[in-house]
């Protein structure tokens, strides 16, 4: 298979848009069982922002404020999750790289930054700064407010595995433009999005996706709050992305 023909048939899936989280707007969301037969990678965040996900080798992970990593069940939902089908790519080492260095070395090995790129780093991490937030409850908070709660965790000398996306800057709003990586350690001891790290020794996998397909919600919270895309600001703030590493 070319890379044209297996570009032609990846696609990154996303359920729910950034500006929506932004808005307050995250009362609905798709079943985990949905989300597992659209792919085996990815991220996303538990239902009423309680907490963060981690999609790998096809099993779902939730991390919240109060527990370990924890597998979730079929029925459960999630507001707002980007997933794909990860395919075969060649591994390439990557050490002694901070989150900075990190985005210059996945952005140099872009296929084009036109396209969606899964984003696998598998290895030993000097140190890993990650957040998880707290479960809300009605009136539902936009996600700027939610974060200033956010609980921040730093580990060191982790084992563990990176898992995001690099999205074109074109989509900031609908996704986070830029790099957007959680963390899972192998022995599940902690997960969360991740603020800042230091990668020890590791792999780096790389996957280009020439399609995006993207779904709505249709509760009635959604449907009613119109969305404009005015918060560049706000995403690098509580998400980072493309903006924040431009400067």
């Amino acid at each position: 298979m070319t890379t044209e023909q297996r570009l032609a048939n990846a696609a990154v899936t996303q359920f729910a848009v950034l500006d929506a989280l932004l808005a307050g707007a995250y009362e609905s969301g798709i079943a985990v069982g949905d989300v597992r037969a659209l792919g085996d990678f990815g991220i996303g965040c538990c239902e009423h922002l309680g907490g963060e996900v981690i999609i790998l080798d096809g099993e779902v992970f939730e991390c919240t404020v109060d527990e370990r990593p924890d597998r979730m069940t079929d029925d459960q939902v999630l507001p707002f999750v980007d997933v794909c089908q990860f395919h075969a790519v060649s591994a390439q080492p990557i050490a002694g790289a901070d989150l900075p260095a990190f985005t210059a070395r996945v952005e140099e090995q872009l296929v084009s930054r036109n396209l969606f790129h899964a984003v696998r780093v598998d290895g030993v991490f000097t140190a890993v700064r990650v957040r998880v937030t707290q479960r809300q409850e009605h009136p539902f908070r936009p996600l700027a407010e939610v974060t200033k709660g956010q609980i921040e965790t730093v580990i060191a000398d982790a084992r563990g595995t990176l898992v995001g996306f690099w999205s074109p800057s074109i989509y900031q709003g609908v996704t986070v433009a830029g790099l957007h990586v959680h963390f899972i350690a192998d022995d599940r001891s902690i997960g969360g999005h991740v603020l800042d790290v230091i990668i020890g020794s590791a792999e780096l996998k790389l996957a280009a996706y020439s399609r995006f397909d993207l779904r709505l919600p249709t509760d009635e919270h959604f449907l009613r709050t119109e969305l404009t895309h005015s918060e560049d600001h706000r995403i690098v703030a509580v998400e980072g992305g493309a903006v924040a590493h431009a400067r």
